[in-house]
């Protein structure tokens, strides 16, 4: 077996360790675009079944919440109005750490039934 001319062994595993903590960063960026997407998806069905409950005389609210997994409730508003539309407002949650990023909401509209 030959030796390599420089001492250049073991050089590749040397220039990637600092590369490592972009490539992290990097990932966790990406999951954090995921999870908003997520919340953004939820928020839509959310309202949705809200609206579908409103229209019905029925818990906006309670209808909202069976959609959602507890982490997007906690912090969940649902705000309707007399014409049924719905707005369903969510905390979008943080991949890192226990604070939420931004508000998100959704909307949807059902005309009343049998008022």
């Amino acid at each position: 077996m030959r030796r390599r001319a420089g001492g250049e062994a073991g050089q590749a595993a040397v220039e990637l360790v600092p590369v490592l903590p972009f490539v992290a960063l990097l990932a966790m960026l990406l999951w954090q675009l995921v999870v908003a997407g997520q919340a953004a998806w939820l928020a839509g069905s959310a309202a949705r079944a809200a609206a579908r409950a409103n229209a019905v005389n029925r818990d906006a609210a309670a209808a909202a919440r069976s959609v959602l997994p507890d982490r997007l409730e906690r912090d969940m508003r649902v705000r309707s109005a007399p014409d049924g539309d719905v707005t369903v407002t969510l905390s979008v949650p943080s991949v890192v750490g226990a604070a939420g990023l931004a508000s998100i909401d959704g909307r949807a509209k059902f005309e009343p039934q049998g008022r």
